[in-house]
């Protein structure tokens, strides 16, 4: 991998010796949603600061919140994490694991006098802290005795208490410059089912106290953490200290946050459970599942995280960034087919009226070990409609009346005449010509043409549904928004469009879902998992560069 100050990092406590020349990281999701591209920047991270020490990297599911975690998760992340390239062989751990070892050492604190049992209210803890210029006041209970909090926590476990009447806090410094070194809670009592454990326990873990144990427990070199847990170090720190167990080291870095996404698995939740997109997988979302419909590789997505590096401070990245990633990826590997997404009827007049051919298409110009395919013709096609215009302004170059252009691996075709809808107005069809002398896209005698289209024929052509995708919403940062309002108000009216009745060459009707492909012209597309025998589905993965839409939009 390149170098980073991660990598820097790691190489100093090499060469010092400590934890003895070895590298060990992690990569602790919550299952509490599904994993999205910011996930992906640490996985990659964790993995590959592994992989190029000769380390090892654990899969970790911190599952201390029984109210939001589901199995359904679980096997989720693990089914991305394997997708994305990475395998953690035989050190998949849960924080779950590990609930007695941590309970011990409450106990443990509790003996040094460095917690105790407190009976604020969640309300009440938050005021009793202060803030940046107020510093906190101690608990009424900060100060019971060892017997009174060994008595109570016992009690907490036991299921004595109800929700909230009761945490284990740490006991620190309440006058702390660092908010987060205010006593803070290091248990609360939450009556939930575990999707692991079940009932066994009523009281769980906060997650700085669980999460510097989990990783001494796994015997963690390098804690590689997001930059918003760089003030929670000294607790994280604070905590191994005092129990004077085995030390990790907490390094952090800036998190992945991209234009036109949002990176909260809560509000991403949120849009699920509000109806505002299919699912967890739903190719609008930044969920890795939800690319993996849309048709991303890991490979691209690997490659984005790399071009991407790893800083220290926060910033944007530009969404086109992943773009540009998967377009160069597919532009490798995805076969090119032709496809009309809304159909114009073309018929040409002095093609023979019963004749077909097959014509020699090129799969892939990239790879010519991709070799070639047959194309059917015959004397009615299909072509885009917005490839033809009636009055066609200037740079406009497509088909138009008495206009001749190119037919992509067949014929020149001229405009002669077309036909209208009686009642709309729309143009119905088109009448055309052809010369036979142009077959496969040149003329002998050496005419030119300014345009090449792509088309179908309408006798050999397949129905389609294609379901067009856009950014799912329509401003650069989602959270942008007017007071009183939230990030719903921000969501792309346009972020699918459905087109019902595409026609799609007959080579890739029958694609599993999966298969990605090139649209000619049109973009890249991956065959949705809703596809059926007969009914083709299709997503767009990502556009291609389109020159006629970008000087339309200029004059606009």
């Amino acid at each position: 991998m390149s170098s980073n100050f991660i990598q820097d990092i790691v190489d100093e406590d090499r060469v010092s010796g400590r934890f003895d020349g070895r590298v060990h990281t992690r990569f602790p999701p919550e299952p509490n949603g599904y994993l999205h591209i910011g996930h992906a920047k640490s996985i990659c991270l964790n993995f590959a600061i592994a992989q190029a020490n000769r380390g090892l990297c654990n899969l970790r599911f911190d599952d201390t919140n029984p109210t939001t975690e589901e199995a359904e998760y679980v096997q989720a992340i693990e089914d991305d994490v394997r997708w994305l390239g990475f395998d953690w062989d035989e050190r998949l751990f849960y924080a779950s694991d590990y609930f007695e070892q941590m309970h011990g050492y409450a106990v443990d604190l509790i003996r040094k006098s460095k917690a105790y049992v407190c009976e604020l209210s969640a309300e009440q803890i938050s005021e009793y802290r202060g803030s940046f210029t107020v510093p906190g006041r101690n608990s009424p209970w900060r100060d019971r005795s060892v017997e009174e909090n060994l008595d109570l926590f016992a009690r907490m476990r036991a299921g004595e208490f109800a929700d909230g009447a009761k945490t284990l806090r740490a006991k620190i410094d309440m006058s702390s410059p660092n908010l987060n070194l205010r006593d803070p809670v290091m248990y609360r009592i939450v009556h939930a089912h575990h999707h692991r454990t079940g009932d066994a326990w009523c009281i769980y873990p906060m997650y700085d106290w669980a999460h510097g144990l989990e990783d001494s427990i796994e015997r963690v070199t390098h804690s590689i953490c997001t930059l918003e847990f760089e003030n929670h170090r000294p607790l994280y720190d604070w905590f191994l200290e005092a129990l004077d167990v085995y030390h990790p080291r907490q390094v952090e870095f800036a998190r992945l946050n991209l234009s036109y996404t949002l990176m909260s698995k809560r509000k991403l939740l949120e849009l699920v459970r509000r109806g505002a997109v299919g699912g967890w997988d739903d190719p609008r979302m930044p969920t890795l599942s939800g690319l993996r419909r849309r048709g991303y590789t890991p490979e691209a997505i690997r490659e984005f995280c790399a071009r991407i590096g790893v800083a220290r401070a926060d910033s944007v990245v530009d969404v086109a960034q992943l773009e540009h990633a998967i377009r160069e990826d597919l532009n490798r590997r995805a076969p090119r087919v032709m496809a009309v997404l809304r159909p114009l009827r073309v018929v040409i007049e002095n093609y023979p009226e019963h004749g077909a051919e097959e014509l020699d298409a090129v799969n892939n110009p990239e790879d010519a070990a991709a070799g070639t395919r047959k194309v059917p013709f015959s004397r009615v096609l299909y072509i885009e409609r917005d490839d033809f215009r009636e009055d066609p302004p200037k740079q406009f170059f497509r088909l138009a009346p008495g206009r001749e252009v190119r037919l992509r691996y067949a014929y020149f075709v001229k405009c002669v005449g077309l036909v209208k809808d009686p009642i709309s107005g729309d143009v119905a069809e088109l009448r055309c010509t052809y010369d036979p002398s142009t077959r496969g896209g040149d003329a002998p005698d050496g005419r030119k043409v300014k345009a090449t289209l792509h088309w179908v024929s309408a006798q050999h052509a397949v129905a389609a549904e294609v379901r067009l995708y856009d950014y799912l919403f329509a401003k650069p940062d989602p959270e942008e928004v007017e007071e009183g309002r939230d990030f719903f108000s921000n969501l792309n009216p346009n972020s699918l469009e459905v087109l019902g009745d595409a026609r799609i060459e007959p080579s890739i009707a029958a694609l599993e879902p999966g298969s990605r492909v090139q649209f000619e012209r049109l973009g890249y597309f991956c065959v949705d998992a809703d596809s059926r025998p007969g009914h083709p589905v299709f997503n767009r993965t990502v556009t291609l560069r389109d020159t006629w839409a970008k000087i339309e939009k200029r004059g606009a």
